[in-house]
């Protein structure tokens, strides 16, 4: 074998290896999708969990929420909630503070029916959530997550979430108290700007404006925020505290929080630990308890002063 022959063998050697390395890659790949495709036929395939057998009428909602002696497991026996009972009079605003895994965002979810309680009851306004259907129940709750998905579409049909419904005022409106009026008018086309899936040429304080922006122009007499100002700046937190102050204005609103700074104006704390309450009151009352909730206040401010 010549010299020529074998450097002309590795040449062919190093060409056949990149695709191979390719084919490599997706097929890891394609296993990935099987894999994920079965898990969401298999979730398809599910019943429905929630039983919808509410008869209850539609009535002029206030929005005053009761948890009496409410237990749940998401598994038997392995208890999430034990025993929580509280009283939310309408149109107050109150917050839920605690570990993670403590059960705020769990409250949520039995609120919302998201999943039925095995113990105790829940009323909204003195009728049992389970008595009332569940698109009557949902369409007077609005949610605010930490985690708001944005579709690839126009800035409109993203809060109105193609609801024809909505006119033009009622978008500027929205825009107004929430504060998104100023970044809205940077966009070069505006209202008709198109925003990319998941807002990715977005920050996060501005996806959280358009966020509240949904949660206020349906108007519902019961709003969550579930954790919305846990990842944004201090800059965006500012934003995002005076449009909790417009939007829950008025209104019942339960808010699942992790920096304090936030619900210092809540009407009442509730401080949550492995699935019971441990503490409620006002942020000062709270800090003169000595108790789980002035420590976490006096944690969190040694974290800021640290960083």
């Amino acid at each position: 074998m010549t010299l020529g022959i074998l450097l002309q063998f590795i040449l062919y050697v190093f060409m056949l290896y990149r695709p191979i390395r390719q084919l490599a890659d997706r097929f890891n790949v394609l296993q990935m999708g099987i894999v994920n495709s079965d898990r969401v036929f298999k979730l398809l395939a599910q019943d429905e969990r929630i039983p919808d057998e509410g008869k209850a009428k539609e009535w002029e909602l206030k929005g005053e929420i009761r948890f009496d002696s409410v237990w749940f497991a998401y598994e038997e026996e392995q208890w999430v909630l034990e025993d929580v009972s509280f009283h939310i009079p309408a149109g107050e605003m109150v917050a839920f503070v605690g570990a993670t895994g403590a059960g705020k965002s769990t409250i949520v979810n039995l609120l919302t029916r998201f999943y039925t309680h095995q113990k105790g009851t829940i009323t909204i306004d003195g009728v049992d959530i389970c008595d009332i259907p569940l698109s009557n129940l949902r369409k007077h709750i609005g949610v605010v997550l930490q985690d708001v998905f944005l579709f690839s579409d126009n800035l409109i049909n993203n809060v109105t979430l193609h609801d024809k419904r909505f006119t033009q005022a009622q978008l500027d409106e929205a825009a107004e108290v929430v504060g998104a009026q100023d970044f809205i008018a940077q966009l070069p086309e505006g209202w008709n700007q198109n925003v990319r899936e998941r807002g990715a040429m977005m920050s996060v304080g501005q996806r959280q404006l358009i966020a509240f922006m949904r949660a206020y122009i349906v108007a519902p007499e019961i709003l969550i925020l579930d954790e919305a100002t846990s990842s944004i700046d201090s800059e965006s937190e500012v934003l995002i505290q005076r449009a909790t102050e417009r939007v829950t204005k008025g209104r019942t609103s339960l808010i699942v929080a992790h920096r304090l700074s936030t619900i210092r104006e809540a009407d009442r704390i509730i401080v949550l630990d492995a699935g019971r309450v441990i503490e409620q009151g006002t942020h000062a009352e709270l800090l003169k308890q000595e108790g789980p909730y002035s420590a976490l206040n006096r944690l969190q401010h040694h974290d800021v002063r640290q960083g």
